[in-house]
């Protein structure tokens, strides 16, 4: 009963990763004007997230060196990013040649899905209420945080569609987060709490290094407040859900 209530739970959420589907409803060139604020809205919640959600739950956790892995995780983003960028062509981003940050996100997103799966699979082990009331939590949370991901994938050079599929993809990690607690036992996840803020570190890489440079490169004023807004209401989103 519980591997059913379980992966039933990771399953949907992954569901939540195809939330940019509504984006085919819109044309190119809607859809190019609202990009940037996307962005922002990606990057709000990827702060939000890392600091209100993922450091917060590393020291209620107790992980030691949680500041040494913060910082392990940014590392690890900037080399995997680096690595990437020497392996794609310097050309315009486009299907064929998108922005290297857009792996990167994928990879900080597939972490991120894969520790949420883990924290699933401990609660349905503990008590099915519990499980359930986490999977609620961890859908609203990810709602505006794929919509911001599936923004940003776009806007790094994606089609529609393959930005679709490579979300999906990286969603599934939950399943398999949850799959290895339920197989080997909630003490298990405890010894891998540690990518907790090892994805808050690539939460604040891909936000700063990436996804905020981007936003500096329009200087309108009616750009800047718009991207503002979003940028707040992507942070303000993530403060609500952490109360």
């Amino acid at each position: 009963m519980i591997w059913i209530y379980t992966l039933t739970s990771v399953f949907l959420v992954s569901l939540i990763s195809l939330v940019g589907i509504l984006a085919l409803f819109f044309n190119e060139k809607k859809l190019r004007k609202i990009l940037l604020y996307l962005v922002s809205l990606s990057a709000g919640t990827l702060l939000g997230g890392a600091f209100l959600h993922l450091i917060s739950e590393s020291f209620r956790e107790n992980i030691e060196h949680t500041p040494i892995l913060i910082l392990a995780g940014i590392l690890l983003f900037f080399v995997f990013e680096k690595i990437i960028h020497w392996r794609h062509c310097h050309e315009i981003a486009c299907d064929d040649h998108p922005h290297s940050f857009s792996y990167t996100i994928l990879l900080g997103d597939a972490l991120h899905n894969f520790v949420d799966g883990l924290l699933i699979g401990a609660s349905y082990l503990i008590s099915i209420p519990l499980g359930i009331s986490t999977t609620i939590a961890v859908i609203f949370h990810e709602i505006p945080q794929e919509i911001g991901d599936f923004g940003s994938l776009i806007y790094a050079g994606f089609s529609k569609t393959k930005a679709l599929v490579f979300n999906f993809i990286s969603a599934l990690t939950a399943v398999i987060g949850a799959v290895v607690v339920l197989f080997f036992g909630v003490n298990f996840s405890e010894h891998i709490l540690f990518l907790i803020p090892i994805t808050a570190g690539g939460f604040i890489y891909i936000a700063m290094a990436d996804l905020m440079p981007e936003l500096k490169e329009t200087h309108k004023l009616r750009q800047l407040i718009g991207q503002s807004f979003f940028l707040l209401i992507g942070i303000g989103i993530m403060l609500l859900l952490a109360h």
